[in-house]
């Protein structure tokens, strides 16, 4: 079997999806709250408070009270899954075989390495890049060229200097952003405009509260790729404690910074960055533009590392040492192309239109593996988990399409298409975009009838689990 962790930061983590044995298990669970700080103390995050107040008509307080239910919930579910880690020492999207089946899991397998390795990777190298230009005055194709580098070697290397990166990264970054949003709350035009603004609609504290979810959870397919070379006696209580609220907290004061910053007039024509950092004091908008480049490294990391393992989950078959590693340059290479096409579109309503995309597919998977874990809570999965193993689970792939299609098809509120049931004269068109929350519960709800109408294997008591899981990754020698 190959290994999977390097003997030092530096080196590059081989191997691919393979399950992590106790020999290379190492680290504690209060790492995960840099892990999922650190990428969250970028400008993406800013930018979803802002469309809550700037887009969506929400006052400051009520654009906070749906950002903190959006991130509230989309927090505690990554707090949830980030305990499965240890246990199998595997990725999220493998273990998410046991809902799925292994052919039905290629579906959502595929779309996290869509939206991972290329959406949100585009998504943050555009604001890393806007940030390093105004910085540096260098054309914004080079500032991309090098921010790309940077988090393409990150992800290259791997899971350890990866986690190095984010513990620093979370000490800097959080520094540098307390003190921008202390000089936005500080700013003369924002404390007259929140006590004057009070602007209120169910449909856009839904659609703020559902952007806010897409963010926060947006990180929850990832969520046990950074638990997972922790021991298995880790304390699943500290692990999801630690992950949640490394999310919650980060993501909750950028957004309301960026909820503050929608008061503040900004230089006409400027750049999304350009216009959150104009009322700033010079030296804090010049450290906060640079904060903004490196959280964009710091979110890419992950989302290019994640999204070659949801690549490599889909059962695709690399029979290279470094397989994982390589498909990471392959994803740097496509997102780049795609960051490139973004600049030259409308990053604004592209960014809008994406959070809510993620947060449509997302929250009826959710619902799946949630119920199917605590269908099978006390049970061991090893039998399911292997290439070779054959598992089928229809329930899975049926309730994800049942519930997304009709949830969607109802529910969407975007550009491109609205909702049957919420268009601008339908009788719910009051309720702005309530897909996630139809998607999440209708998933759960299917599946959890479908599971009992086909029965699908369950495995003997967990006390009986081997400590490793052999034969997982289509490319290791004893699959």
């Amino acid at each position: 079997m190959t290994t999977s962790a390097p003997s030092r930061p530096t080196s590059v983590e081989p191997g691919g999806i393979e399950a992590i044995p106790a020999s290379k298990r190492h680290g504690s669970p209060w790492q995960l709250f840099a892990t999922w700080s650190a990428p969250n103390l970028e400008f993406a995050t800013v930018f979803v408070g802002f469309i809550g107040v700037a887009f969506f008509g929400l006052g400051f307080w009520q654009a906070i009270a749906a950002i903190v239910l959006g991130n509230a919930l989309g927090c505690a579910t990554q707090g949830i899954l980030s305990t499965w880690g240890p246990r199998e020492g595997l990725a999220q999207l493998v273990l998410s075989r046991t809902a799925f089946g292994l052919r039905g899991n290629i579906l959502p397998a595929a779309i996290n390495t869509i939206m991972a390795g290329l959406g949100w990777f585009a998504v943050n190298s555009v604001s890393g890049a806007f940030a390093l230009a105004t910085l540096t005055k260098i054309p914004i194709w080079v500032a991309l060229i090098i921010i790309v580098v940077l988090e393409v070697v990150l992800a290259f290397v791997g899971h350890d200097l990866v986690q190095v990166f984010e513990r620093y990264a979370s000490i800097v970054l959080g520094v540098i952003f307390i003190l921008a949003t202390i000089a936005i709350f500080a700013n003369k035009e924002v404390a007259p405009a929140i006590a004057s603004h009070n602007g209120f609609s169910l449909a856009g504290f839904t659609l703020t509260a559902s952007a806010a979810f897409g963010y926060a959870a947006g990180w929850n397919p990832y969520a046990s790729d950074y638990s997972r070379y922790l021991p298995k006696t880790s304390s699943p209580v500290k692990v999801g404690w630690a992950a949640g609220l490394g999310n919650f907290v980060s993501c909750t004061v950028l957004m309301a910074a960026g909820a503050a910053s929608a008061f503040i007039v900004a230089p006409k024509n400027a750049s999304p960055t350009d216009a959150f950092v104009s009322g700033m004091p010079t030296w804090i908008a010049d450290l906060t533009l640079v904060a903004i480049a490196v959280g964009a490294i710091a979110a890419n990391a992950l989302n290019i590392y994640s999204g070659a393992m949801s690549f490599l989950a889909a059962g695709v078959k690399i029979p290279f040492a470094l397989r994982r590693a390589i498909i990471a340059i392959a994803f740097g290479i496509l997102g780049f192309v795609i960051a490139l096409v973004s600049i030259l579109a409308n990053y604004t309503s592209n960014y809008e239109n994406f959070l809510l995309v993620i947060a449509y597919w997302i929250a009826p998977w959710l619902g799946i593996v949630l119920v199917d874990r605590l269908l099978r809570r006390g049970t061991a999965i090893s039998a399911f988990i292997p290439d070779k193993a054959k598992y089928r689970n229809p329930a899975g792939i049926i309730s994800l399409l049942v519930a997304g299609v009709i949830s969607i098809v109802l529910f969407s509120n975007q550009v491109l298409f609205t909702g049957f049931l919420v268009r601008p004269k339908a009788p719910l068109a009051v309720l702005g975009d309530i897909t996630p929350l139809v998607g999440f519960v209708l998933a759960g709800l299917i599946y959890w009838v479908l599971f009992l109408a086909f029965k699908p294997k369950v495995g003997g008591p967990l006390a009986e689990e081997p400590d490793v899981i052999i034969g997982v990754d289509a490319a290791d020698s004893v699959a």
